[in-house]
């Protein structure tokens, strides 16, 4: 392992290899639906080119051959030679894993593990022609390979071809020199199918070069052959209408760029693939010079076949295009927002100043201070930014694995790939959908012949969707399974002691659809690898939460049930409501505000030995956070009307009673200090418009902590 390289050589094989075995995973997901597409087949064979070629640069051995293992598969699936099945899939996918373990080990400095050798047999087996019936040393069926990779030929090819032209001088009528040629012609005009050019296209390229009639062939050989070294000193023009029956190396040259494309000919450094096409110059001494068609036509009937076999010809021409991204430390992409926050507190504070002020000028550079701060804020945000599909790509192959495993047809369906969002909060959303994914494809797609029995195609389908909606992202998981019964929920809650039977009767629905998001709560009998400890869907709950999110369900019997997130874009700077309990500022997320009115405190219900009260029909608990945050000050008496803040939080909504309301704003998280770190309740502090402190509310945490 070459560690000991270039540390900028490393990271950059890191970041390109990563990006790759990324979009491999999803590739070959996508090839098991369309085992037939060419350019899906190319792409899987190129990447699996592309890591072995970085990964030998760096001599990572074991990486080295089991991508190369793995890319002598698809190039024998992109010739044709076999087709695409469930179990090479599941071998390729393992390979894929293993290439992932090792590249994890690269980027960590450990030494690597290779892939086991039953795996590499596995490889090597799917790496022969289906059916195959002639020996492998068969060197006709390498052929169409050859002309794929460019049209290289073997080395003894390459020396019968050299011997042609350097002693073609001395002895041009040799047996031993016209023999050997017409074998490598023999033996390439047997098996290169489409590749070989006929006597009357060659001829014709001849007369294109040379012009009509002025390649003599083999048979005027001796007696040129003179003319040919006294006439060494006369100009090219000269000796080429003398009669010389030797091409000279430009001329080769030439001759090999209409065989092969620009830039595709062999040289000595680069001979060694299989290959036969350009065998055929080494016959030129011995052709007889034959008739040919009209000048016109003849070279485009010589170029037909040569182009089609020089196909990776025109990447080779292509101008190197200049980079239009640079990599950039995330710590710096986090100094920056760090930086532009800043600027947000003081554009806010001058916002309040200039209210203040009955200066003119005064209003209009702080007018224009807003526009150009809240610029630079959504430029420098989204350079943050990053496209969903960053998490949606592996669950193709979660899908995928799962569904085999537990004997299900399913397919995945993925809308709104590149919507962008925080990288922070990408990161984040990983784990949740990961759970929600495996949630549906478990518990809500049935088994085939359920679904065929209930009148509904054998495969369910599980669709993911992401949309940006003003400063939030929606996400969606819906499948078109059994969906959610309230019955049995209501009776695996009074099971579980979650609820006593009378409470659990007076569950609604979407009341009983929340608790599979309880701790421990699970609809399944057996406990198994998948599912059945009610944990999953604890885990996604409080992440949802962590995120300042809201989660919600909505699900019919026996038509299936879909799952809505909603995030904020990012987590860095946060819009809140301020509010006033006693002379404190406080702020809440204004993505957990659902509405505001004036309330008559006198007004309230007492339900279960807490307050609460009824709007339009709905009944809310109602808290009195000052008591909790603030403390009640002396001889001070409860006001007879508040404020009320309908918050959310996850599934459920409450009100909070607060003092005054001071209005919307946009605040930069700043984190608590030691002596306050992890104090209930509270997400951490801001600096506000008028200079003061205030504490950001932390809305599931207080709640848990305190009611």
């Amino acid at each position: 392992m070459a560690f000991d390289a270039d540390d900028e050589i490393l990271q950059d094989f890191l970041v390109e290899a990563g990006e790759i075995l990324e979009k491999l995973s999803e590739q070959l997901v996508d090839l098991e639906q369309n085992p037939d597409d060419s350019d899906l087949l190319n792409a899987i064979f190129r990447g699996f080119h592309t890591v072995k070629g970085g990964a030998g640069f760096l001599q990572l051995e074991a990486l080295v051959n089991c991508c190369h293992s793995a890319e002598n598969v698809f190039d024998i699936l992109r010739n044709h030679k076999r087709k695409v099945d469930s179990e090479l899939m599941d071998v390729v996918l393992e390979t894929l894993d293993h290439v992932n373990s090792m590249f994890d080990q690269v980027r960590n400095g450990q030494a690597l593990t290779p892939a086991p050798d039953q795996l590499i047999a596995s490889l090597d087996a799917f790496a022969e022609p289906a059916g195959e019936t002639r020996p492998r040393e068969d060197v006709p069926a390498t052929a169409p390979q050859a002309a794929d990779d460019g049209g290289d030929i073997t080395d003894d090819e390459f020396e019968q071809l050299l011997d042609a032209l350097q002693d073609g001088s001395a002895a041009p009528e040799s047996p031993a020199v016209a023999d050997e040629p017409a074998k490598a012609d023999s033996a390439s005009g047997s098996g290169s199918g489409d590749d070989d050019i006929t006597d009357d296209e060659f001829e014709a390229l001849l007369d294109q070069l040379h012009g009509k009639g002025q390649f003599a062939g083999a048979v005027a050989a001796d007696d040129s052959a003179p003319a040919a070294d006294t006439g060494a000193a006369a100009s090219g023009s000269e000796s080429a209408a003398g009669g010389d029956d030797l091409i000279t190396d430009d001329e080769f040259e030439k001759l090999l760029d209409e065989l092969h494309g620009k830039g595709g000919a062999p040289t000595t450094a680069g001979a060694g693939e299989t290959g036969t096409p350009a065998a055929e110059p080494a016959a030129a001494p011995k052709s007889e010079p034959k008739k040919v068609e009209p000048k016109k036509t003849a070279p485009k009937k010589a170029e037909a076949k040569p182009t089609a076999a020089a196909a990776p010809a025109p990447a080779r021409d292509t101008s190197p295009v200049a980079e239009t991204t640079v990599r950039v430390d995330t710590k710096r992409l986090d100094d920056i927002m760090n930086m532009v926050g800043e600027l947000v507190l003081v554009r806010n504070r001058l916002q309040r100043l200039g209210a203040s002020s009955e200066d003119e000028h005064m209003h209009k550079a702080v007018s224009n201070l807003d526009v150009v701060t809240t610029d630079l804020q959504a430029a420098v945000m989204q350079t943050r930014m990053q496209p969903i599909k960053k998490v949606f790509g592996r669950f193709p192959r979660v899908v995928r694995d799962l569904a085999r495993s537990l004997k299900k047809e399913v397919n995945l369906v993925m809308h709104g790939e590149d919507t962008d969002l925080d990288k922070n909060l990408v990161e984040a959303l990983s784990d949740p959908l990961v759970h929600l994914v495996r949630n549906s494809v478990d518990h809500g797609i049935e088994a085939p012949d359920v679904r065929e029995k209930a009148g509904k195609p054998r495969q369910g389908t599980v669709t993911l969707s992401a949309e940006q909606e003003g400063d939030h992202i929606l996400l969606a998981i819906e499948d078109d399974g059994a969906g959610m019964d309230p019955e049995v929920l209501r009776r695996k809650a009074v099971e579980k002691g979650v609820y006593e039977q009378d409470a659990a009767d007076r569950l609604t629905e979407n009341e009983c659809f929340n608790l599979i998001f309880a701790a421990g709560f699970s609809t399944k009998e057996q406990i198994s690898d998948v599912s059945g400890r009610g944990v999953g869907m604890d885990v996604v709950k409080t992440k949802i939460g962590q995120l300042n999110g809201q989660i919600s369900i909505v699900s019919k019997l026996g038509k299936g049930s879909r799952i809505i997130i909603k995030v904020p874009l990012t987590l860095a700077i946060m819009p809140t409501l301020m509010i006033m309990l006693g002379d404190q500022s406080f702020a809440l997320p204004l993505v957990n505000v659902v509405e505001i009115f004036h309330l008559d405190l006198t007004k309230t219900n007492i339900v279960d030995g807490r307050e609460c009260i009824v709007v339009r029909d709905k009944v809310f608990p109602l808290f009195h956070i000052k008591r909790w945050l603030v403390g009640k000050g002396k001889g001070q008496e409860e006001p007879a009307n508040a404020h009320v803040v309908i918050v959310a939080m996850g599934t459920k909504q409450v009100g909070f009673v607060v003092d005054q309301l001071v209005g919307q704003e946009e605040v930069v998280i700043k984190p608590l200090g030691r002596a306050l770190q992890g104090t209930p309740g509270m997400a951490g502090a801001t600096i506000t418009g008028d200079g003061r402190i205030a504490l950001i509310i932390d809305v599931p945490s207080l709640l848990q902590h305190y009611s």
